[in-house]
Parts: structure tokens; C-alpha cells; sequence
């Protein structure tokens, strides 16, 4: 029998929940409904199902989650969208997601940084690759899901609620 040490005990503890993701089965479908406020549009979509993504679902959350000032499509990394069906789940909620900005080009990043009203604007904000969004539920209020977003440890979130929303992405876990 191998006993460990509390202190390799204790480092692999914390090494685990430093590297935990959102965990899901295999099996079944999961499910995405987002409400861009920008554009009117709506989209309920399974884009996972029985242990593969759907392109074409993927496809139709990238163009929802578009950069809707200049119109430019990027792909959303798939972690983000389980990130958000996680959410979602630990929410208990059939609402949809309203997105606030999901992809952002560089250059409306550049732009917005620019703004006194947006001087949270990270030069390097994962908004560009895809993996960070920024949403608000229905029924739910901001405390609420940041608290589960939080919860979620499945990277970066930040509280906004003069603006009214939370920003999540799945960058290193960090809250701001």
C-alpha cells in the first residue's frame, strides 16, 4: 500500500481545481438559446449531440454571436458554448442568454478602447479569438449568475452591473 504526503496530497488537490473545467456526459444533446440585443436575432439550437458538435449548429451560433458592428463572423470556441449550457443547467433556466457582444474584431476592439465608456476594454480581450461573452438572463438577476458563473470555475468572469451584465469566457479562471 502508497501512502502520499499531505503536502503532495494538498498540491494535487489544488492542481485539480485549478485545471477543472465544466464536466458533462457524453450523451444527450446540449442546448444553447441566445437573444442578440443588437440584432433582433434568436437562436435555439442543439449544437452537441450524442458526443459530437453539429457544424452547421456551430455555424449558426457563430453568425449570431457576430460582431454585430462590422458584420465579421469568427468561430466561438466550443468550450464556451458548453461553458454557457453549464451555466445555463446550474441556472435552472429554459430563458435565453441576451448577448451583450460576443466575437469582437480587433478593429472594434480598437475602437472601443477608445471610448471613455468602455475603458474596461482589454487590449488583448479573448472577445477576439472567440472565447469570451458577455450575457444577461431573463428572470435571473446579475448577482445570480455571477454567482454561478463563478461557481462554474470554467475561466474569467467579470461583474458589470452598472452595465448589466456578466462577462464570461474560458481564459484562466480569474474574476473581476
Amino acid at each position: 500500500m502508497h501512502i502520499i504526503g499531505r503536502r503532495h496530497f494538498l498540491a494535487a488537490a489544488g492542481l485539480s481545481l485549478l485545471t477543472s473545467r465544466p464536466s458533462f456526459a457524453n450523451v444527450g444533446a446540449r442546448t444553447l438559446v441566445l437573444d442578440n440585443i443588437h440584432t433582433g436575432e434568436k437562436l435555439k439550437v442543439d449544437y452537441w449531440v450524442e458526443g459530437r458538435y453539429l457544424p452547421d449548429a456551430l455555424a449558426a451560433v457563430n453568425r449570431v454571436l457576430r460582431d454585430f458592428r462590422s458584420g465579421e463572423v469568427h468561430p466561438i470556441a466550443p468550450e464556451l458554448l458548453d461553458l454557457l449550457s453549464a451555466l445555463r443547467g446550474r441556472l435552472e433556466t429554459h430563458q435565453p442568454m441576451s448577448v451583450i457582444s460576443g466575437y469582437r474584431s480587433p478593429a472594434t476592439n480598437t475602437m472601443l478602447r477608445g471610448e471613455r465608456e468602455h475603458s474596461g476594454v482589454a487590449t488583448k480581450s479573448l472577445h477576439m479569438r472567440g472565447m469570451a461573452v458577455d450575457i444577461r438572463i431573463a428572470g435571473r438577476s446579475l448577482k445570480s449568475l455571477h454567482a454561478a458563473a463563478l461557481a462554474q470555475k470554467g475561466g474569467g468572469v467579470g461583474y458589470y452591473p452598472t452595465s448589466d451584465f456578466v462577462h464570461v469566457d474560458v481564459g484562466r479562471v480569474r474574476s473581476w
